[in-house]
């Protein structure tokens, strides 16, 4: 049996009819850029997270710009994040010309340690980015009491996290602003790239919709800097289709992980992935670790399982981010992530036998008897 890491193919099945329909429309119409589909996804999109706004962007990380830049984060700027992330979340911080400043994560959780966030203020620090890592929201109050006591701005990195809850509550207004990503392979994934910032804020919604048209209050009238960081109308219609499906397909996604932790719980080769008491993750990953890592990934590959590795490098240890000076060993718990770690397949569509025969070869690698 052959178990692909992500089976985009079958999402796209069970939405095809739906999803050609609204192309179409577009298509018709020839508005082809942030036109009525758009505008209608947005609102939706806000709806679903309990949030006043939602502006589509083209994409997650020029969301992670836009968010840092509509707070006014510039050159000499700091902005605290974690050195485990996809390097995007840093962009948001080098593109305004600020300096990113690295943390290491919780053991448990894999998000950004508020302790670690308070030690690594300084007077030019500005901005807390607190990612939702694999889905599972990130210890909001703890860092918003942190940011409020030293004035600065909490904002989420929402791009694994759609529709996931802490506490109750939706991410994407939890702080100042939220970005979410809808790269395909996301848990709302577009038919290419595409991204949103969210906020409670009516003022700073208002600097987001500027901003991303050109600074534009209204055409050729540019009011403040700007870029053209606007989502196509062909990504609305797909993102506006597959919304409506997203409640039950998260549902289905921690089911998986539910099967996974019946099926893997006993195995002291391998630390499952933590719930943390607040959260109500959406497993937009499943993350175990094991010391025996890259064995086990060319085992699995070998029985026809595929597998990620989310992330291999952490950020500290990129040449990119070499000027910031840091070495091997300054962040030992991400470190020993990205050593460890090993992303099992995940995805909605998968069946009982697909993750019967995940938990089958896990389990045989580690030489532990199957269990039913």
């Amino acid at each position: 049996m052959k178990i692909p890491f992500l089976d985009l193919k079958a999402n796209y099945l069970s939405v095809k009819t739906e999803i050609w329909d609204e192309i179409n429309q577009v298509l018709e119409n020839t508005n082809y850029i942030m036109g009525p589909k758009v505008k209608a996804f947005e609102q939706k999109f806000a709806s679903a997270h309990q949030v006043k706004h939602c502006h589509a962007t083209s994409s997650g990380t020029d969301a992670n710009h836009l968010v840092l830049w509509g707070l006014g984060i510039t050159h000499g700027d700091e902005v605290i994040l974690p050195a485990n992330t996809f390097i995007a979340t840093a962009w948001g911080a080098t593109l305004c010309g600020a300096k990113p400043v690295l943390v290491d994560c919780e053991k448990d959780s894999y998000n950004i340690d508020p302790e670690k966030v308070e030690k690594a203020i300084t007077p030019r620090t500005k901005a807390v980015v607190a990612v939702h890592l694999y889905g599972q929201p990130a210890d909001i109050d703890s860092l918003k009491s942190i940011a409020k006591k030293h004035n600065l701005h909490l904002v989420e990195d929402a791009a694994q996290a759609h529709l996931a809850e802490y506490k109750g509550k939706k991410v994407g207004g939890l702080a100042d602003a939220a970005s979410f990503s809808f790269y395909p392979g996301k848990n709302l994934g577009a038919y290419g790239e595409g991204g949103a910032v969210t906020t409670q804020n009516d003022s700073l919604a208002n600097t987001f919709n500027m901003m991303r048209q050109h600074g534009q209050s209204e055409k050729y009238h540019h009011q403040i800097l700007g870029h053209n960081y606007r989502m196509e109308e062909i990504q609305g219609a797909v993102l506006g289709i597959k919304l409506k499906y997203l409640a039950k397909w998260t549902e289905k996604r921690r089911a998986v992980a539910a099967r996974y932790r019946e099926l893997l719980g006993d195995l002291e080769e391998i630390t499952l992935p933590a719930k943390m008491s607040y959260a109500n993750p959406v497993y937009h990953l499943f993350v175990i670790k094991t010391t025996m890592r890259d064995e086990m990934q060319k085992y699995l590959n070998e029985q026809g399982v595929s597998t990620g590795l989310h992330y291999p490098v952490p950020l500290h240890l990129q040449n990119t981010f070499q000027y910031l000076g840091h070495k091997k060993g300054d962040f030992p718990v991400s470190e020993k992530l990205a050593e460890q770690g090993l992303s099992l397949p995940m995805f909605p569509e998968m069946t009982d036998e697909q993750i019967g025969y995940v938990a089958e070869k896990v389990r045989s690698f580690c030489k532990a008897p199957v269990l039913s």
